[in-house]
């Protein structure tokens, strides 16, 4: 099978081989973010001069080219990037002190070669579906503006896909990667938890992980492959040992169930389930084998993971954050920001503990329903989209998205690889994604699966109305 090569791999391979200057690609990067910034709001922070000087340096041979030579890069403002403040989106941390290191995977990517243009935008502390706060105001989608892309990783999300730069980085913990890449059509996976090493540790202890999305199934491959290693403190981590013996497995599942939900939290919207069912079906015929079709219902009796996953993550949040703190900032903090972390600082000890808990039962059934040959189809985003404000209409009110739109936390509960493979677009002109979840470290299977898939079905490089920056003239 031939893989269609990913704008990655191609412009550092250009960069390596002198075809390419990486000051060109650099000042590509950043005239098209100025141009498009105001339209879209992807931009927390810029670092364009410093990061012509390092372009610079990349093409007098002073630093080393490795695979991500000369790409140039946003760091998601959640993860630490040194000399630069860490604002996590909120108005309480406007004055934050410049990081002293870099977090794990800025610090992996720059050791590529990748040249950082600034950070990206979120939602405050990563909490929300949708990328909108009062430091940094509303990131907007490429293919509809009037639309959010996802979050907590929008400002990531909506870079990549405008092509403003060529890697963005992205956190999950409930769905930060998989929701804005399936809303902006990108092909995205949250690895099993501890494929990339964490540290420090997560506000959300055991569910957030690092991991990447992309344009192309190569440049996922290319990106995870970068990331991916331990970290001395992440007790999750595998070894590099293990790592070195993640072989590819069969590439074409044996069993593929299906369900329209995990949790019973009502029907799919209409124009959702069409999309769902749809891809469903290409996917069973691209890999011959019949799908089993489950009810929401059937999936988790010892409770709800994703109800569970509120009563956890708040309160992680306030313990991460300190009590103290979030009561005397509440008044700094945006409408759901609000909500979130007043639920947290009223989860009791034994609720959370019984939480924690539940998690083993939701493990095990999904342990047993993928076993070694079995993968999980669901849609990504179970919804067809909402207002870059964070509103479901325009009549409503602003607040935190309701729980029926989200299709994500079961696999950051439970520690399950998922991805998230574009396939169509809806009414609103959004992208759709199918999420396909496997069974833990079958990370590279749906790296192969998304090889397939793109091949079968080609989805679009970037949005409406942008191009690529392999797009750039260069001698090829």
């Amino acid at each position: 099978m031939t893989r269609p090569t990913g704008p990655l791999l191609t412009l550092s391979a250009a960069v390596r081989e002198g075809r390419l200057t990486a000051t060109t690609l650099v000042t590509a990067s950043i005239d098209r973010i100025e141009s498009a910034n105001s339209d879209l709001n992807v931009l927390a922070e810029e670092a364009f001069d410093d990061a012509l000087e390092e372009a610079s340096a990349i093409d007098r041979g002073d630093l080393p080219t490795g695979p991500l030579a000369g790409i140039p890069t946003l760091i998601k403002d959640l993860e630490d990037w040194r000399g630069h403040p860490t604002r996590k989106g909120s108005l309480a941390l406007r004055g934050a002190a410049p990081a002293f290191a870099n977090g794990v995977v800025p610090q992996r990517l720059l050791d590529a070669g990748a040249v950082v243009v600034g950070k990206s935008t979120l939602p405050e502390f990563a909490i929300e579906g949708y990328t909108a706060n009062l430091l940094t105001g509303v990131t907007r989608n490429p293919w509809n503006v009037e639309y959010s892309p996802g979050g907590s990783s929008g400002g990531s999300a909506a870079a990549v896909v405008a092509g403003l730069v060529g890697v963005a980085t992205a956190t999950d913990g409930g769905g930060s990667i998989r929701i804005p890449a399936s809303l902006c059509g990108l092909v995205g996976i949250k690895p099993t938890n501890g494929l990339i090493g964490r540290w420090p540790t997560h506000d959300w202890i055991d569910y957030s992980t690092d991991g990447p999305f992309a344009t192309s199934s190569d440049d996922l491959r290319l990106l995870l492959d970068v990331m991916a290693g331990p970290v001395a403190g992440d007790p999750t981590a595998p070894t590099r040992r293990f790592l070195a013996n993640m072989t590819r497995l069969d590439e074409r599942p044996l069993r593929i169930v299906a369900a329209d939900r995990t949790s019973p939290l009502g029907p799919l919207p209409r124009g959702v389930e069409i999309a769902f069912h749809e891809a469903a079906r290409a996917f069973a015929d691209v890999f011959k084998a019949p799908i089993s079709w489950r009810e929401p219902e059937d999936f988790f009796v010892d409770g709800d993971p994703d109800g569970d996953w509120f009563t956890v993550t708040t309160a992680e949040h306030v313990s991460a954050l300190g009590r103290r703190w979030v009561e005397e900032h509440m008044e700094e903090f945006h409408v759901s920001t609000q909500e979130f972390l007043s639920t947290g600082l009223h989860v009791t000890t034994d609720d959370y503990l019984s939480a924690r808990r539940r998690r083993f039962h939701y493990v095990r059934t999904m342990d047993e329903l993928l076993s070694d040959d079995g993968v999980l189809l669901t849609p990504t985003v179970a919804s067809d989209g909402w207002l870059a404000d964070g509103r479901l209409s325009a009549g409503s009110q602003v607040h935190g998205l309701p729980p029926e739109v989200y299709s994500t936390a079961m696999q950051n509960v439970t520690g399950h690889p998922a991805l998230t493979l574009p396939f169509g677009v809806t009414a609103k002109g959004l992208p759709f994604g199918l999420q396909v979840t496997a069974a833990h470290y079958d990370d590279y299977r749906l790296l192969d699966i998304a090889d397939i898939m793109q091949a079968a079905y080609p989805w679009a490089n970037n949005a409406t109305g942008y191009e690529s920056l392999a797009e750039i003239p260069y001698p090829h």
